[in-house]
């Protein structure tokens, strides 16, 4: 100990030594310990001395490999955007814990539902239980350790009863086969059995219980009550002339064309210049009930068609005294759509007792009665001279149906559609036809074929209840349930015309008519406010709207030979001349 003593001190002074000499020749202010310190060194106790030996004078420092250098990883975060450590990712949450987490939410988890372990099942294993589950509805519990122990999940009475056994384990055990009768001599014509015997306990006859029964009965009379319209027979159809005199001093009845009115009814070239209806002129009441459809006599326009929810159809004069010539009754409820044909002498009338009905428009006689037992919600003649014979008809089952008139028989049925058909418009010099649909798809088909060659559907399109071609057979303005008129280019492969959409109206969840000035210079439709608004063709501006009705305003045409006459039904029951 003596020797570390002086080993010390004679260290100090020769450093003491060193440093004075570099002290004057450098000038450094710098010293050691002076010589007092020494001696006081020297005559510490040996006691406190003896403790030199074991002093560490550094401070505590910790050592690099204890020192963490990576960031702690909140929990809550949903996305890292760098590769952390093992560690970082499992270290223990650090903070106060928050007070208000219930014990369910503060419990660990690692998918959406819960916590689940990892385990390592073999995979014959895991298939054998499966398959078992699925055919014997009973399996080993997975949760348990399956070589010790045999509890079940499932149907634990049918596992009971088949030992345990799985799909792919046969039963050692002589199953009790079922017993069939026995007559295999072939000589025994009569009761020779063969493969074909019956087994001994088997029932021939399978009576319903009396629970089975009662729900048997139950589901019976509700398929009677769904299908009791087939039952329903046709209404009576009769006619009512309103006028004295069917025909005049010549002989012509109402059908004639006039020739006193002001204007040319037999001219083919429209007007020049059309302009707007500014005013009411004239209001045909008759219908006790909203109004569904107006149609214009064809080629002149001197007649009015109407059909109305009151079940009935009547005609009106549009020129003269402006009187109710005839009402056709027949239909048992209301009748939705009308249609003439080519010169006007019949027409068609779809109601919703699933009857389309032949009218003679002269005489008021119904003339032949078609159904295929579902609605029709439109109807329309082929336009051409030599088919004048055909229409066709949009049901409520998905279907375009084709009549003949001289047979009364379906000839063709056109079946795409993914919901009820809605309108049916000719297009293209007759040759082929656009019909829309609830499943919000046009669709073009030619003549005759059942296949369409054109199906329009895009995501932004809604579902079209009303559709019109325009007067040069260019352009079909389709009413579209977005409060929107889209304009489809005939002769441009049917494409949407984008600068083309005419807005400002409200008509979504009604069927309003929309048509063309004569000179194709404005668009007119109704909405659902009773109100009739009417479009600049060119701009799309909406140049004017009025009150037209007190209810919806359902239909509205523009006279063919007129500048500014326009007839506007409504659910009102009141049919308008405007002008």
């Amino acid at each position: 100990m003596s020797a570390a003593i002086s080993t010390l001190a004679a260290s100090y002074g020769s450093g003491s030594e060193s440093e004075s000499d570099s002290d004057n020749d450098t000038g450094c202010c710098c010293s050691l310990p002076a010589a007092d310190s020494l001696i006081h060194l020297k005559k510490a106790p040996l006691a406190k001395l003896s403790l030199l030996g074991t002093v560490d004078g550094a401070p505590e420092v910790a050592v690099k490999e204890d020192v963490e250098t990576g960031v702690h990883l909140d929990p809550a975060f949903k996305e890292v955007q760098y590769n952390p450590a093992y560690e970082n990712m499992f270290a223990p949450v650090f903070g106060p814990e928050n007070p208000f987490r219930t014990q369910q939410m503060a419990a660990p988890r690692n998918m959406l539902s819960g916590y689940a372990e990892t385990t390592h099942i073999n995979n014959f294993m895991f298939e054998q239980q499966r398959r078992t589950f699925a055919t014997y509805g009973y399996a080993l519990d997975p949760s348990l350790d399956n070589h010790v122990s045999t509890k079940y999940i499932g149907s634990v009475e049918e596992a009971e009863k088949n030992l345990g056994l799985t799909v792919f384990e046969t039963d050692q055990r002589k199953r009790e086969k079922r017993k069939r009768f026995k007559e295999n001599d072939a000589s025994n014509i009569d009761g020779f059995l063969g493969p074909w015997a019956t087994y001994v306990d088997e029932k021939e006859v399978a009576k319903p219980s009396e629970e089975e029964q009662k729900e048997l009965d139950a589901i019976t009379a509700k398929r009677k009550k769904k299908g009791k319209h087939e039952d329903e027979k046709p209404g009576e159809e009769k006619t009512i002339l309103h006028v004295k005199e069917m025909y005049d001093y010549q002989g012509r009845s109402y059908l004639h064309v006039p020739q006193d009115t002001g204007v040319n009814l037999r001219s083919t070239v429209p007007p020049e210049k059309c302009y707007l209806p500014k005013k009411e002129i004239y209001v045909w009441s008759g219908h006790t009930k909203g109004v569904s459809a107006v149609r214009l006599f064809p080629l002149s326009g001197h007649l009015l068609l109407s059909c109305s929810m009151d079940c009935k159809i009547k005609l009106w004069e549009v020129y003269g005294d402006r009187r109710c010539l005839r009402t056709f009754v027949g239909h048992s409820k209301a009748v939705r759509d009308i249609c003439f044909n080519g010169v006007g002498t019949q027409f068609l009338s779809a109601a919703y007792d699933r009857y389309l009905k032949l009218w003679d428009t002269e005489t008021g006689q119904c003339i032949s009665r078609f159904t295929n037992g579902k609605v029709p919600y439109c109807v329309q003649f082929h336009p051409d001279e030599d088919k004048e014979n055909l229409f066709v008809a949009g049901m409520s089952d998905k279907k375009i149906v084709q009549w003949d008139i001289r047979s009364g028989e379906i000839v063709q049925e056109y079946d795409r559609h993914l919901g009820a058909v809605n309108t049916i418009v000719f297009v293209d010099g007759n040759r082929r036809f656009v019909s829309t649909s609830d499943d919000k798809s046009l669709r073009v088909w030619e003549w005759d074929i059942p296949v369409d060659f054109k199906y329009i559907a895009e995501p932004s399109l809604h579902s079209i209840p009303a559709m019109t071609l325009s007067p040069n057979g260019k352009w079909l303005a389709c009413q579209s349930m977005d409060n929107q008129i889209l304009i489809f280019g005939v002769q441009n492969r049917f494409r949407l015309n984008k600068k083309k959409i005419f807005t400002g109206h409200m008509v979504a969840g009604y069927a309003c008519q929309v048509d063309f000035s004569p000179d194709m210079s404005y668009l007119i439709s109704g909405d659902g406010n009773g109100k009739l608004n009417i479009w600049d063709w060119k701009t799309t501006k909406l140049y004017s709207r009025f009150k037209a009705h007190e209810k919806v305003c359902i239909g509205a045409v523009w006279h063919p030979h007129e500048t500014s006459k326009v007839i506007t039904c409504g659910w009102d029951g009141l049919i308008k001349l405007w002008d």
